[in-house]
């Protein structure tokens, strides 16, 4: 059960999501961005198995897989979620959410093919538009980018879009 009495301020989350932008600019003069960490930590796992492979790739050659700030970032965000929904009272373990669970039943099957997929319709548009939503929508809408409010725009018609879809327009 949520514990109100220690859930963040939306506001307070907000500007602390802009300090952090700030400071990403600051001290890396990079904005924010998490999708290229995914296509890096793919380029280390293939260079376990295929060094010469990836030594030879030219997106490689750009986007080294490496260890960097992004990277450090993508753990942070998984860290802070993890620790915000432990102290707020929400975190719980399960395979399948329970929207999910109310809309299609409690086969983990279909969600597992569904969020596997998912994912790659995420990562490949990503790619395509040269990054996520974090750099397209909070970098791009800090700098008051045209590019950056018509991302935004298109993530969250998008988003509805695919949950009236999936859920049903509840």
């Amino acid at each position: 059960m949520r514990n109100n009495a220690t859930a963040w301020n939306p506001y307070v989350a907000g500007a602390l999501s802009g300090v952090l932008a700030v400071g990403s600019v600051a001290v890396t003069g990079k904005y924010l961005g998490a999708s290229t960490t995914f296509v890096r930590g793919a380029g280390m796992v293939e260079r376990l198995f295929s060094p010469d492979v990836v030594a030879s790739v030219s997106y490689y050659l750009k986007e080294k897989p490496i260890i960097d700030w992004q990277f450090l970032f993508v753990a942070g965000i998984f860290l802070g979620a993890f620790l915000a929904a432990k102290l707020s009272g929400d975190f719980k373990i399960q395979a399948v959410p329970d929207s999910w669970r109310q809309r299609f039943g409690p086969g983990l099957g279909l969600r597992a093919v569904v969020a596997f997929f998912g994912g790659i319709i995420a990562m490949f548009g990503a790619r395509l538009a040269d990054g996520c939503p974090s750099g397209h929508g909070l970098s791009g809408l800090s700098q008051l980018s045209i590019s950056g409010f018509l991302s935004a725009a298109g993530f969250f018609l998008g988003g509805i879009l695919m949950a009236r879809l999936v859920y049903g327009g509840k």
